[in-house]
């Protein structure tokens, strides 16, 4: 059964830029900015699945570590 869609777990790098991996697929890309990771996560779904089988929406769920001083 063909999946519907793909959730992408997106970190800001330690050395700049952001960090996207899929979650349950072995799928991982880095960009400098957002424009180019979601250009670089479509073309990686693109490789990772074959003709046809690809999900057809691409979820980015950002995560933002924030730390507070007490």
């Amino acid at each position: 059964m063909k999946e519907t869609e793909i959730i992408f777990s997106v970190h800001e790098s330690p050395e700049g830029g952001y960090e996207a991996r899929a979650l349950g697929h072995d799928i991982f890309t880095q960009a400098e900015n957002m424009e180019e990771l979601r250009a670089m996560v479509r073309d990686a779904v693109r490789c990772h699945f074959d003709d046809g089988s690809a999900p057809a929406i691409i979820r980015l769920h950002i995560v933002k570590d924030e730390v507070i001083p007490v």
